[in-house]
């Protein structure tokens, strides 16, 4: 008799959680928030079936304080508030009794002890200093992650082939509800097997991010630039990896300055003969007028330049139900695509009847929560992206899994390499082309096929003493 998914169920046995600091090699700018560190939050997750065997899964986040929670209070006390909440999810996390696949013990989480933790742990805090919905997410997300690679690993498959019937209990109608007026959609009967690509590419296309701190000519030089073997500029970030995709970094709150900026970069692009421009706001525009005049000018001014940009990334602020903004008049004129205002598929249904097109994916979100929010938005002719968090060390490779199964508008972005290349040297002597971009690409092909395919025992990696070490 053929094993059914409730004889492949798991639980949750044991949870391990690991801090790594890592120090930027150049500042990166997140809205008004300068980061110069991060610390990666690294967790080992056993797995048991219900045959006693077990399994470990690994799964890490970037804590990126100033991505997830911009605010105004100190850095610091936001920084330790999210490991500090970390900790309280492994400890929860450890003791969960779902059992099934790995996205059902993630969903069952993240629906309800997930918000529980966060309410307590603001219970006793001050309005002011309120952990957000969305860093509670990362926060849970290297464990959610770890999950779903120890359950590829018990079955001895890639964790992406454990996506459809034969793991599944139950099918997509239990977690989505189609759009009001999609009778066209129906989930009932589907997988996220059904959505994800069949015979997913070994390498994909990256994007190099253009940070606003970034100098991009020999003007913008201060002297204080870091003496290494990487590159500075821009035209030698692109000469070096041969790249074909920029991703620029806009203030959104400054006009002439972002249109000057994408002009330059345009120029560059031109010369360099790159393909593709992706213009991120960094969530801080109100107006959608900002947004379009800025568009309209350079389409009038410089059209080829217009011409590179693939699509728009969340100029809008995060909280999308304060901000019930109209953008159909910018997705009128290019792609505009959800990014930090897309927590989940709910978010994402929200966002459409606003008028976003596209949803730009992150594993930091959670592998579970990307993978859903993947599902319904395909299912509603949305357009893909993947987007990076800076991702270093194991947490490059479920991110550019996520990509080559999504089929994704334009590959992957990926800028760990900018931002602090050391931190993965001994991840790249394992995988030099995921954490290497060469000729415009990653290239994933020394991925195993167990779970993630991180090959961890390869990886000559000596891990900090845990700062959470739960089991059942």
């Amino acid at each position: 008799m053929s094993a059914t998914a409730a004889d492949r169920a798991v639980r949750i046995r044991e949870v391990e959680l690991f801090f790594l600091p890592v120090e930027m090699r150049v500042p990166l700018k997140f809205g008004n928030q300068v980061l110069e560190s991060v610390t990666c939050a690294r967790a080992r997750v056993r797995v048991e079936n219900a045959s006693g065997e077990s399994r470990n899964g690994w799964g890490e986040t970037p804590l990126s304080v100033g991505w997830v929670w911009p605010a105004a209070i100190d850095y610091e006390l936001r920084h330790e508030a999210m490991k500090e909440f970390t900790i309280r999810v492994a400890e929860a996390f450890a003791a969960f009794e779902e059992r099934g696949h790995a996205l059902e013990i993630g969903h069952a989480f993240i629906e309800g002890q997930l918000e529980e933790l966060r309410e307590a742990f603001n219970a006793d805090r001050p309005e002011a200093e309120h952990l957000p919905h969305l860093a509670a997410l990362v926060c849970f997300s290297l464990f959610d992650i770890a999950a779903h690679d120890a359950f590829g690993k018990i079955h001895d498959c890639p964790t992406y082939a454990t996506y459809g019937p034969e793991f599944l209990s139950r099918d997509l109608s239990h977690y989505l509800e189609p759009a009001a007026g999609a009778d066209h959609v129906d989930f009932s009967g589907k997988y996220p097997a059904d959505f994800l690509a069949e015979n997913a590419p070994k390498k994909l296309p990256v994007w190099h991010l253009v940070g606003g701190l970034d100098p991009i000519c020999l003007d913008d030089l201060t002297g204080d630039e870091p003496d290494d073997d990487y590159p500075v500029l821009l035209r030698d970030w692109i000469r070096r990896d041969g790249l074909n995709c920029l991703k620029i970094k806009l203030r959104g709150n400054d006009r002439d300055w972002d249109y000057d900026r994408l002009v330059a970069i345009g120029q560059i692009a031109e010369e360099e003969e790159v393909d593709w421009l992706t213009t991120d706001f960094n969530c801080t525009v109100t107006d959608p007028d900002y947004v379009n005049g800025i568009l309209d000018q350079l389409k009038d001014d410089f059209p080829s330049c217009y011409q590179r940009i693939l699509y728009v990334e969340q100029p809008f602020p995060y909280d999308l139900k304060a901000n019930r903004i109209d953008v159909h008049s910018v997705s009128a004129r290019k792609p505009l695509f959800m990014d930090e205002s897309a927590h989940d598929w709910k978010y994402v249904r929200m966002g459409r009847e606003l008028g976003w097109t596209g949803v730009a994916l992150k594993t930091c979100k959670t592998q579970t929560g990307a993978l859903l929010s993947l599902c319904w938005a395909k299912a509603h002719g949305m357009t893909l992206m993947v987007q990076d968090l800076t991702n270093p060390m194991l947490a490059q490779v479920p991110h550019f899994l996520l990509a080559a199964h999504a089929e994704t508008i334009m590959g992957v972005e990926s800028n760990g390499m900018q931002f602090y290349p050391d931190a993965s040297l001994p991840e790249q002597e394992v995988h030099p082309g995921l954490y290497r971009r060469q000729q415009g690409i990653l290239d994933g092909s020394t991925l195993s096929d167990q779970g993630f395919g991180y090959r961890v025992s390869e990886i000559d990696r000596e891990l900090p003493e845990a700062v959470a070490s739960c089991s059942k």
